[in-house]
């Protein structure tokens, strides 16, 4: 009988996603292959096609170049592209990457896409800050 519990409450439980832990989120900025300081110059922010998903668009200028795996350098304008989805209230999961605004100046782990100029967050929640 405990063990028909404890493997339902495992099948429960299995779909759960939990927060990472810090050292995820080092390891991914470690792997991201672009990290800057940029400023943001303007930030579209448009409903997706699925009902709870916000679409991102963010036009940057690159202030300090730290790593660019792409030839990036200072003074360049890049654009950054991800979505955010709204969670319903006491979903557990990783955090969303946060949402800039217009003159948020923020370092930026990144991954190019395959669109010339154009780049994606590459450590989650993460992306947009150092620990």
């Amino acid at each position: 009988m405990r063990r028909s519990i404890l493997a339902f409450v495992l099948i429960l439980t299995a779909p759960l996603m939990a927060e990472l832990p810090p050292s995820a989120y080092e390891a991914m900025q470690a792997k991201a292959s672009d990290f800057f300081e940029v400023e943001i110059l303007r930030a579209d922010i448009q409903p997706n096609e699925a009902a709870n998903e916000t679409k991102i668009t963010l036009t940057a200028r690159v202030e300090k170049a730290f790593r660019s795996s792409t030839g990036i350098s200072e003074g360049s304008v890049i654009t950054i592209i991800y979505a955010v989805v709204d969670r319903p209230t006491g979903w557990a999961g990783p955090g969303r990457v946060p949402i800039l605004k217009q003159g948020d100046k923020k370092v930026a782990y990144l991954e190019k896409s395959p669109k010339p100029n154009q780049y994606l967050p590459a450590a989650g929640a993460m992306t947009f800050q150092q620990f």
